[in-house]
């Protein structure tokens, strides 16, 4: 039986203060007052004096409530019951679902040892152009989704939900704003993908401290359906940039003393700690997981800490500006470990179209200078407006395989063969007759 306090010492905000003992960082504990009840975390220790974070905040809280730590922390269902079901960011269920109670696991425990990890060799289709032909998703990879608020990000995150080659999609929400949560939800539902998904949603009106819950949530969910089921997982978070800010909210609570820009200065670690829980498995039934995680940047500033730090970190990024996945700014460091296997045009046909398209590029800048246009010009033009339409526009929806053959098509409709530089056997084998 854990021990009753009934002395706080400090309330400061949501956080509360009291001496107790046998208490580790992260441990959950029950608040009562009266008939009221929350739950708060463990956030700090120092010596006997122990510091928590009241989820549903600290109003109507006194110092003679009551505070009975529960000798855990937090924990999630690792069951199939999971699929198709809704939750808070405290894992409550927010889909008037019952509570799942049975094979409780902790969340947040460390990532995989390397010596368990392959090296990423599949591919994960998603139907969308800019992803599969020009930076390929590779199963087990972690990749961000660079962005700016007011682009459509969410609305990639849901096609890739709906399309992507996986078994089990799990999704992360982070300071969303309960239209976009709808937004998920309902097209999910209508797409028949939302039995496959699980969905924890922290909206911005919930308590902060339960934003910094969702990423450990997903991901111990991600890891029992990868490791248990031996499936195919793609964990979507969005979006990092609200879990940092949350982290540095409690921080400064805390009275912490910040690093760049107000951040903690363990922002590194923390995103680290869940970036690596991407992992393929060894064995031909080996479950994998794979992170796509949006990180928007205040100002369009790349260097800002959240993006500077999450660039050294994972293994590229999707670059979404203008309402498109940039050709320039996107990367994928292991499309090449697929590339090469998928078909023998691919590598070929991609790095011909993406050079082509900056040349297009400097043709526009030199249109709007007021140069004079050259035919070599005017083909690069109407190469760079069906480049555009049938590539770069998220709502284009092909397989790879059509999606290379409509970039034979783009070049056979602007260039002669020789103009491309393609090799003489592909264009023989892929130029449209």
């Amino acid at each position: 039986m854990r021990k009753i306090y009934h002395r706080i010492i400090q309330i400061s905000g949501n956080v509360i203060t009291l001496e107790a003992e046998n208490v580790f960082n992260g441990e959950l504990a029950e608040v009562r007052s009266g008939s009221q009840s929350s739950l708060a975390q463990v956030i700090r220790l120092s010596g006997r004096r122990v510091s928590l974070q009241v989820f549903s905040g600290s109003r109507g809280i006194s110092t003679d409530s009551e505070v009975r730590f529960l000798g855990h922390p937090m924990q999630v269902s690792a069951t199939t019951d999971l699929l198709g079901r809704i939750f808070t960011g405290n894992g409550t269920p927010r889909d008037n679902g019952p509570e799942l109670t049975d094979h409780l696991v902790e969340i947040g425990g460390p990532s995989v040892n390397p010596a368990c990890r392959i090296v990423p060799k599949k591919m994960i289709r998603t139907g969308i152009p800019m992803i599969d032909v020009f930076n390929t998703l590779v199963e087990s990879q972690k990749l961000p989704i660079f962005s700016i608020p007011g682009e459509p990000y969410n609305q990639l995150l849901a096609r890739i939900a709906m399309q992507a080659e996986v078994d089990v999609i799990v999704f992360g929400g982070m300071g969303l704003k309960y239209d976009d949560y709808l937004y998920f939800r309902n097209t999910l539902d209508e797409h028949g993908a939302l039995p496959r998904t699980v969905m924890f949603v922290h909206t911005a009106s919930d308590p902060t401290v339960e934003c910094t819950l969702v990423p450990d949530l997903a991901l111990a969910t991600a890891e029992y359906f990868a490791v248990e089921e031996h499936k195919r997982v793609l964990a979507l978070l969005t979006d990092m940039t609200n879990f940092a800010d949350a982290m540095k909210e409690i921080a400064i609570t805390m009275e912490q003393i910040p690093s760049n820009r107000g951040y903690p200065g363990d922002l590194y670690s923390q995103l680290a700690s869940r970036y690596e829980k991407a992992v393929q498995f060894k064995g031909e039934n080996g479950g994998s997981i794979t992170i796509l995680a949006v990180t928007t940047m205040p100002g369009d500033d790349v260097t800002h800490p959240v993006p500077d730090n999450t660039g050294y970190i994972t293994e590229g990024q999707f670059y979404l500006s203008g309402g498109h996945i940039e050709p320039f700014g996107s990367l994928s460091r292991l499309k090449q470990n697929v590339n090469k296997d998928t078909r023998e045009d691919h590598r070929t046909l991609m790095d011909t179209m993406i050079r082509l398209y900056s040349e297009y590029r400097d043709t526009l800048e030199k249109q709007s200078m007021g140069f004079r246009m050259s035919p070599w010009d005017q083909k690069l033009l109407k190469y760079g407006g069906l480049f555009e339409r049938n590539m770069m526009d998220l709502q284009v929806n092909i397989p790879l395989e059509g999606a290379l053959d409509q970039g034979w098509k783009i070049l056979a409709e602007c260039f002669e063969p020789a103009e491309t530089g393609v090799k003489t056997d592909l264009v023989k084998k892929f130029w449209p007759k």
